[in-house]
């Protein structure tokens, strides 16, 4: 089991980035909530890492908290909910926001997600209400970030190609950063707040 990754950010577009370690280039999953985090291309960076064995293929999913992998863990035991769920459900709600929801038995919440029916919010609420990771846990990010600006050459489409990878439709994503004006922001940027005006 790789437990953490130290290396260079080589390359990032959400949910996928690539880590170079001594010369060796892992490509990482990661939810929203650590792209938000990451530092430049080149940094130095470190994430907590969970693998995923399939019969086609190895995945590793990377985070920046050991709280947000602990919750990973805890989301992909309930049934029905896989990696690729959980990470949406990552990227779509903060720790404590899931929290919230799970305790208040808010399921209108969980279904703005894609891939969340109300049967799957129903279970989630069920199934977490006595397994939810401690968010004492999340103290602190495990991310080394640089203050280093980074430069993308059209943020925006950039956000609506990994809206999609998380699961919204073209149509659904495009209208999410419509609105959203890029000047000065990045990728990552444009998905936090195009997510928050979903989301809440």
């Amino acid at each position: 089991m790789i437990g953490f990754l130290r290396g260079k950010l080589a390359f990032k577009a959400p949910p996928l980035l690539m880590l170079d370690v001594n010369g060796v280039g892992y490509e990482v999953e990661a939810p929203m909530t650590t792209f938000y985090n990451l530092p430049a291309i080149g940094a130095e960076v470190m994430l907590h890492t969970h693998l995923v064995v399939r019969e086609d293929a190895h995945i590793l999913f990377g985070f920046s908290t050991e709280a947000d992998r602990s919750m990973f863990r805890t989301l992909i035991k309930v049934n029905g909910v896989g990696p690729k769920l959980a990470l949406t459900i990552l990227s779509g709600q903060s720790a404590e926001e899931f929290h919230r929801c799970i305790h208040n038995n808010d399921t209108q919440a969980l279904v703005r997600l894609p891939g969340v029916g109300k049967k799957t919010a129903e279970r989630l609420i069920i199934e977490m209400r006595d397994r939810l990771p401690d968010l004492g846990d999340a103290v602190g990010s495990s991310v080394i970030s640089f203050d280093q600006p980074q430069r993308v050459n059209n943020p925006k489409q950039e956000a609506i190609s990994a809206l999609c990878s998380l699961g919204y439709k073209p149509l659904d994503a495009s209208k999410m950063v419509q609105n959203i004006s890029a000047e000065g922001k990045s990728c990552e940027d444009i998905i936090r707040l195009a997510l928050q005006g979903t989301i809440r």
